[in-house]
């Protein structure tokens, strides 16, 4: 409790309203949602610093047959906390997860040189360890729902090295496609029948060749023998577009396998504004294309002969 994840996933009203069973490791949150122990699984996936988050994306591709059924975008601010009576320069140790550590290195030689820096499981394992241990000498770096589940004071706020830093989390299930809502994105593992010159090229220019924007281009290692590849994409759209379908039906034909992860609503700061906005511009588009097909010449002919008959 109190890691990133949980503060993620309260943000979205109908999962913080559901039953949460916190668990260990990416791993054990995917094989649950595999095997129907849960609904849900909510897990993240990619890094604005780090990249993308291997545990996951590995699992996606070769352990479980998951679908991504949405995105959920977090701020992530790390902050340092101690116990109670904890002054900065009484800190001679501190406590978080590997990432999180590596992400505040500016800081610690600024503010805290010398110090020694221990690994946790998670960021919020570290803050829990020194709630329930207290020590005078030590600090964790972790969220703000961290300390204060486990009632530690915030001694330096916003600790990271670059500001702006991001996490994308994915909410995955067994089973459902949600449906298009104009700013949507897809996720997919395109497999190679061998690795030859312009394979990718060739997989890129479908594409291309249809407009199609990629946000994310990923090369994982097969595990079927060193220098073989798969890559991990997503991009804009949906499959319920018809230029997705294309697309997708046509990788499919040409490659040894395509796995479809998912089709879901993009996440973000401004996806909201970014739907209406999708969804007024297809409106408009349409009472367009009904105005040009009304001055088909013969349509209001055939409309009223349809009328006619209609009528017999």
């Amino acid at each position: 409790m109190g890691t990133f994840t949980e503060e993620a996933l309260l943000t979205q009203v109908d999962y913080a309203a559901a039953a949460l069973e916190p668990m260990g490791t990416i791993g054990e949150v995917l094989e649950a949602a595999s095997s129907g122990r849960v609904d849900i699984g909510f897990v993240p996936i990619e890094n604005a610093i780090d990249g993308v988050v291997r545990d996951t994306l590995d699992a996606l591709i070769f352990d479980v047959d998951l679908l991504i059924q949405r995105e959920v975008v977090l701020d992530v601010r790390l902050h340092l906390m101690a116990p109670r009576g904890t002054a900065i320069g009484d800190v001679r140790r501190v406590v978080s997860y590997p990432v999180a550590l590596a992400q505040c290195r500016r800081f610690f030689a600024e503010r805290l040189p010398g110090i020694e820096t221990i690994a946790a499981n998670s960021t919020a394992d570290a803050a829990r360890q020194l709630g329930e241990h207290p020590d005078r000498h030590a600090a964790a770096i972790a969220p703000r729902l961290a300390a204060d589940l486990y009632d530690l004071v915030i001694l330096a706020e916003d600790v990271a090295d670059f500001q702006g830093n991001q996490t994308r989390f994915v909410a995955v299930g067994d089973a459902g496609i949600p449906p298009a809502t104009g700013h949507d994105r897809t996720t997919i593992v395109c497999f190679q029948d061998a690795d030859r010159p312009g394979s990718l090229h060739g997989i890129l220019g479908q594409f291309a060749a249809r407009g199609i924007n990629l946000t994310r281009l990923e090369s994982r290692p097969t595990k079927q023998g060193l220098g073989e590849y798969c890559f991990a994409i997503d991009l804009a759209g949906h499959v319920a577009d018809e230029v997705v379908a294309d697309c997708l039906r046509d990788l499919r034909a040409s490659l040894a396998d395509v796995k479809f992860l998912g089709s879901y609503p993009a996440g973000g700061r401004h996806a909201p504004e970014r739907r209406r906005e999708a969804d007024a511009a297809w409106r408009d588009a349409d009472r367009w294309l009904s105005g040009l097909r009304s001055q088909i010449i013969g349509a209001a002919d055939n409309a009223q002969r349809t009328n006619r008959d209609d009528s017999r």
